[in-house]
């Protein structure tokens, strides 16, 4: 069969307009494969990215271990024509406030606990006067070189508030004031925690600075500073046991015992600083406390049988009132 000639145009631009049109699908469906690919690699970064960079968790709190306890015990009395007697009026306030502050990471340590307590009696016999004052922040850092013994600093600081005065025979003399006597520790040594809630810190050198910064109190020479002079150096041995522990979810105990041997005066007379607290709660905000201190120094030469040689110091006072945990 013979194709005319006046065809062969028609033919050719058809089959021109197929080929074109192949060209122009077979770019368009690798346009679109490739963007789809590129689509999905952006989003496997995407998700590689989120992956990869994670807010990393806040240590922090973890690190520290924090708290304490308030109390506030608060009596009131008032009498007037009572024929069993007493006190026409009389107003007792006792208050502590005990915080600490551990921080633990790795090999190293820092404990931290400071004890504020201030007492206030008046009676219309007896008038105002304080039966308990403290200030004391012990401060204590270390590296462990096994898993329950580390080689540590540590640092005390301890005085009074308010002025104290003795009442012997009804008279009033004074004994105490704000850093008089005030007592600062420096020492170095190893740290002994068996468990969390014990510590046992000895020191073979440790110095010890005692000041009266009062002028009366220092020009009569007391607690053993050279009259007119107000601190006195010591070196010696040093140790601390602190034991904190929640007995159970009521009942805590606090309890610190402090030795020292000073080296360059009567090393076999040892000071002691003993408190002990025990908390019982009652209820949400209601908890009773009973504390006992007792405090020996060689060089507090007050309370001796003469009035002039060293004796033991004690104190305990037993409360109810406002109890806040921090």
């Amino acid at each position: 069969m013979t194709i005319p000639v006046i065809m062969l145009p028609a033919v050719f631009y058809k089959s021109k307009f197929y080929t074109m049109k192949i060209i122009f699908t077979t770019l368009l469906l690798s346009f679109y494969f490739n963007l789809s690919a590129q689509d999905q690699t952006v989003k496997g970064l995407q998700a590689e990215s989120n992956k990869t960079i994670k807010k990393e968790a806040d240590t922090t709190k973890s690190l520290w271990r924090k708290g304490g306890l308030f109390n506030l015990n608060l009596a009131q009395g008032s009498l007037k024509n009572w024929s069993a007697g007493g006190d026409d009026f009389s107003l007792s306030i006792n208050s502590f406030l005990n915080v600490f502050a551990f921080y633990k990471k790795d090999k190293y340590s820092w404990d931290n606990t400071l004890d504020l307590n201030f007492g206030y009696l008046k009676t219309t016999s007896l008038g105002a006067r304080k039966n308990d004052d403290r200030i004391d922040l012990l401060s204590k850092y270390g590296y462990a070189f096994k898993p329950k013994l580390s080689l540590s600093g540590l640092f005390n600081f301890r005085t009074q508030i308010a002025r104290g005065y003795n009442y012997d025979n009804n008279i009033k003399s004074l004994t105490s004031a704000f850093l008089s006597p005030a007592y600062i520790l420096l020492g170095i040594g190893l740290d002994y925690k068996p468990t969390k809630d014990l510590s046992i810190f000895i020191s073979p050198a440790t110095s010890r600075w005692l000041i009266v910064h009062n002028d009366s109190l220092s020009a009569k020479g007391l607690y053993g500073v050279v009259p007119g002079k107000k601190s006195k150096n010591e070196f010696g041995a040093f140790a601390s046991i602190n034991y904190l522990k929640a007995l159970n979810n009521r009942i805590g105990y606090k309890a610190r015992l402090d030795l020292f041997s000073n080296y360059k005066h009567n090393p076999k007379n040892i000071d002691l600083y003993m408190t002990n607290i025990f908390t019982t709660k009652l209820s949400k905000v209601l908890a009773a406390s009973w504390s006992v201190d007792l405090i020996y120094d060689d060089d507090v030469k007050l309370f001796g049988k003469d009035k002039n040689s060293p004796g033991l110091q004690f104190k305990s006072l037993v409360g109810v009132g406002l109890s806040v945990k921090l």
